[in-house]
């Protein structure tokens, strides 16, 4: 997993409680049969898209891609330009009205998500772009359960679905909880020398605006990775070579790494999902490369040498 926002929704949490959402099997692209009234939908059609999450590493980049293809977007979240609170249910309807496609990037807690996707589809919302995370038919409803209900659901709704469920975000490196120990030269994790194949957000946020404008990809879940795995350690040594900076990695255990979350000010209860999320990794479940990148873009995806000197280019870590 983590993907997502999963080693990307768990860090968020830990530096904003609550926040609105912004985580080695093939095949990585996988397709279920649809109900007859779901296959062969058309695009949006000049509809807006509603884009959830439109604030997140993920959600602004979804915005920004599909606004410079020329499409209508409703960008979305409680500090967005169109108000949206999964817990006030008054904001969910101007969302989505006159809605086409939606990118659906669930909320911390699961409960609001069968209603809401209910409602999105009586308001005639054809095709639905779940987020999801890679490992998910793994760790199930462990670490992130509105993933796992989200995928569920729109399965279930007999509508135009597709689930993209990325591995870790590169970004969390310079956007996320990663990023402040890096700036002090230590990044210590629960991870040990567990390979991963860090994916860009920038690759993800491609491929979601693929998927709500083409057609093709109903019913499939694709998997989304960076092109080759590398350790932790060998990710942060790239990006002291890109930076100049002094950065080491640091394996610690899961118990000492949620007392320096919590000595960061994060909450116990963040702290410790989102070490859960990196003992996970350490299990080398989502260690290998995967191909929706290619399958979906077709290309490759970019690397992580790529994203380190674009970041470092750009002042990410001084």
């Amino acid at each position: 997993m983590t993907s997502n926002e999963q080693t990307n929704h768990q860090t968020q949490q830990t530096h904003q409680t609550q926040q609105q959402p912004s985580e080695g099997r093939r095949p990585t692209q996988k397709q279920e049969q649809q109900p007859a009234a779901a296959q062969g939908q058309p695009p949006t059609d000049g509809a807006p898209i509603l884009v959830l999450g439109a604030t997140g590493k993920t959600g602004r980049r979804v915005v920004a891609r599909l606004r410079a293809a020329g499409h209508t977007v409703r960008a979305a979240s409680r500090t967005a330009e169109t108000p949206f609170d999964w817990s006030d249910r008054a904001t969910w309807g101007p969302a989505l009205e006159g809605v086409g496609a939606l990118y659906l990037v669930g909320p911390p807690d699961p409960e609001p998500i069968a209603d809401f996707v209910a409602r999105a589809q009586a308001a005639g919302v054809r095709r639905f772009v779940v987020l999801s995370g890679r490992g998910i038919e793994v760790y199930g409803d462990s670490f992130e359960p509105s993933m796992a209900e989200a995928e569920r659901v729109v399965r279930e709704a007999g509508v135009d679905w597709t689930v993209i469920r990325p591995n870790n975000f590169s970004q969390n490196f310079d956007e996320d909880v990663f990023h402040e120990p890096l700036l002090e030269g230590r990044l210590a994790l629960p991870v040990g020398d567990v390979p991963e194949p860090f994916i860009d957000v920038e690759d993800i946020a491609e491929v979601a605006a693929v998927l709500l404008t083409e057609d093709g990809h109903s019913g499939r879940t694709y998997e989304l990775s960076g092109p080759r795995s590398l350790t932790f350690a060998e990710a942060v040594a790239e990006m002291a070579k890109a930076s100049g900076r002094p950065m080491r990695f640091e394996h610690v255990t899961e118990e000492a790494y949620v007392a320096e979350l919590i000595g960061r000010g994060a909450p116990e209860e963040a702290a410790r999902s989102l070490a859960a999320v990196l003992t996970f990794l350490a299990g080398g479940h989502n260690s290998a490369p995967v191909s929706g990148v290619r399958e979906v873009l077709g290309r490759e995806a970019r690397d992580f040498t790529e994203y380190a000197k674009r970041a470092a280019e750009s002042g990410a870590w001084g």
